[in-house]
């Protein structure tokens, strides 16, 4: 069988549509209807992904989203959100969601994105681990580490993959769609992605993430990696 992807949404018209589409695609797929049930079958079933809806019976999504951020396993998550408040889906991302699609949606499109985030969590690493340092920041691609100041950073699948991204290119400016097609394999999707893991790595990297010193943007562009040196 293929790679394992639970399905978590408590609208079984959906979860059929889904299940069926994702098994037709060569994926393993289980379902279940609420968040209890989700927290249980990622700990005995152990998928490769979990496609998870916003409003759930029980614990919601964003509960369970934050439980399995908890877990060292780092499972990519896929939410599925009806609710029409940005403010919901940004809260998802910031509570490590690796995307995120708004209901209706299009099966197939789901498909192809469950494709492109499992593409990015099972790349290897480079034969050659590269290392970025600048002014305490330390990113070590392989073993996937980085460190500010010596204290090591908490980063989800995407953060790091845009980090090393940013500093492997010190003082180039990329484009919000440039930096979804090379971060995050998409030539398609929800800009608005980009900017909400800008703000998080904000967050984790910058000694004030309200005046950004080296994830910085450039206005009219996107965004830039700029050293301490520069």
């Amino acid at each position: 069988m293929g790679q394992r992807v639970l399905v978590v949404d408590d609208d079984r018209t959906v979860s059929d549509v889904v299940c069926r589409y994702l098994e037709h695609a060569g994926y393993e797929v289980s379902h279940v209807g609420d968040g209890i049930a989700a927290l249980e079958a990622v700990h005995e079933r152990r998928p490769h992904l979990v496609v998870l809806d916003l409003m759930l019976p029980g614990l919601d999504g964003l509960q369970v989203c934050r439980r399995l951020r908890e877990q060292p396993d780092g499972v990519p998550i896929i939410m599925l959100t009806a609710r029409g408040d940005e403010a919901d889906r940004v809260l998802g991302l910031q509570l490590g969601a690796d995307d995120y699609l708004g209901k209706p949606f299009s099966p197939r499109e789901l498909v192809l994105r469950v494709g492109s985030v499992l593409r990015r969590a099972g790349e290897p690493a480079p034969p050659a681990a590269e290392v970025f340092v600048d002014a305490g920041l330390e990113v070590e691609t392989g073993p996937r580490v980085a460190r500010l100041h010596g204290r090591e950073l908490t980063l989800t699948l995407r953060e790091f993959d845009l980090l090393a991204h940013l500093m492997r290119h010190p003082a180039r400016a990329f484009r919000r769609a440039e930096l979804l097609e090379r971060v995050w394999g998409w030539n398609f999707g929800d800009q608005s992605t980009v900017t909400v893991h800008v703000r998080r790595l904000r967050e984790k990297v910058e000694d004030d993430p309200a005046d950004p010193r080296r994830i910085v943007t450039v206005w009219g562009v996107g965004y830039r990696y700029q050293p301490a040196d520069a």
